[in-house]
């Protein structure tokens, strides 16, 4: 195996390619008793589109998602109970991107890192099954639509992207999941559950070497043909609509702002450019911002307001968002900020604060087995390693927060979604 030593951070990665073309990547903590494990595969809410085996297919919205919930049933019962059993905490989810399945347990490791590998790559659907699932999800959206602050974001999704499937809710709607059939749940398992497409970090008091034996035990011996996706056609940077309103059973109105940015390649590039955002988006709207102090004493803001940066093939942007009795005075607001720095720049003196802050926050967020491995395998599917972040933050610089600022955070690229009291009451 490869052994991969991140100095800076002091962390040290085993990775092997299995001949099945699976990636595994492993966290020797043997100072720790607990085991945890991340099995995912390159397939999200957003791949609804893809060819295999010189075929495409087009399938509903929320099949990815559905998949997950019935990837837990076996010939033998359900793969959940059988882990519990064994005293792990198992558990799945399904985002825009990737669908993982994981689980953390101090005894019985081994035995459960089987029964991970072999349930997921191994489906077992039945129409009946099927049927089921349809009503139990079914619900599950409707409580999500009764979400407003999922709407509100789901609404911003909409409003930034024309054509790009990352406007659909991962769970699908209730229509769209009646489509689902034990035939479209196997193609979609055939086409990405493939190990080629699938990646297992593991994290705890492991040997390397005998993570992978076990994987080349339990999983196919060789890959097979991975999907080609299709996305759509390719997004202008102007946004699909400025604003968006609805009317729901909320108090205060709840708010969404979206900055549509530009798609990074896979690569370093692309994570430079999350580190860049993630700063840029502190120097404009963070807790240490003027802005921030601006709108939380004006009563725009309160301590439900938050922020964030997301990236996925073909799309990245930045959103803010919460509650406000004046959600258009928080966009001029922030406009007006946006604006500024492109003008005068970001304060060194907060940058130098900012960066350490961030830089501290992502260290101490290694102390966590999950972002471990959950992290190592979202950046593997972006093409990097997830603790090279290290070896670049030193190097970032305030310009180039300053210049992402400048050319996202403009009009043509601004959407505002908007959750407001019924009858217009505040």
């Amino acid at each position: 195996m490869e052994k991969l030593e991140f100095t800076r951070v002091g962390e040290q990665m085993y990775h092997e390619k299995l001949e099945n073309g699976l990636n595994v990547f492993v966290f020797p903590k043997p100072d720790y008793q607990k085991g945890y494990a991340f099995f995912a595969t390159n397939y999200g809410g957003m791949d609804m589109r893809f060819c295999l085996d010189g075929e495409w297919h087009d399938t509903p919205a929320g099949v990815a998602h559905f998949l997950e919930h019935k990837m837990f049933d076996t010939k033998e019962g359900n793969a959940l109970q059988e882990l519990a059993a064994n005293g792990a905490s198992p558990n799945a989810f399904t985002s825009n991107a990737i669908t993982g399945y994981f689980f953390e347990s101090t005894e019985k490791f081994e035995d459960n890192l089987k029964i991970l590998l072999s349930f997921v790559s191994i489906p077992y659907f039945t129409p009946e099954s099927v049927d089921k699932e349809q009503g139990i999800i079914g619900q599950e959206i409707r409580m999500y639509e009764d979400d407003p602050e999922w709407e509100s974001y789901i609404n911003l999704m909409e409003a930034l992207y024309k054509n790009h499937p990352v406007r659909e809710n991962v769970a699908g709607s209730v229509e769209s999941i009646s489509h689902i059939t034990t035939d479209t749940l196997y193609a979609c398992h055939k086409a990405f559950y493939d190990p080629a497409n699938m990646v297992l970090c593991v994290a705890g008091n492991v040997e390397p070497e005998r993570v992978c034996e076990l994987a080349r035990e339990i999983l196919p011996k060789t890959p097979g043909p991975i999907a080609l996706k299709d996305y759509g056609e390719e997004e202008k940077p102007r946004v699909f609509q400025r604003q968006v309103e609805k009317e729901m059973a909320v108090s205060t109105p709840i708010f969404q702002l979206g900055y549509k940015g530009d798609p990074a390649k896979n690569g370093e590039e692309r994570l430079r450019q999350r580190l860049v955002a993630e700063l840029a988006l502190e120097a404009l709207l963070g807790n240490s911002s003027p802005l921030y102090a601006k709108l939380y004493r004006e009563g725009l803001i309160n301590q439900n307001f938050s922020y964030g940066y997301d990236s996925y093939p073909g799309c990245s942007f930045l959103c803010a968002g919460g509650e406000s009795k004046d959600p258009e005075a928080v966009r001029m607001a922030v406009a007006e900020e946006g604006a500024r720095i492109g003008r005068e720049g970001i304060d060194g003196k907060l940058w130098e604060r900012l960066k350490k802050g961030v830089y501290g926050n992502k260290v101490r967020s290694l102390n966590s087995f999950e972002n471990l491995c959950v992290g190592q395998a979202q950046a593997f599917f972006a093409g990097t390693d997830f603790l090279r972040f290290a070896d670049l933050f030193s190097a970032l610089t305030k310009q180039e927060a300053e210049e992402l600022i400048a050319r996202w955070v403009t009009e043509e690229r601004t959407a505002l979604s908007i959750i407001r009291p019924k009858g217009g009451a505040d």
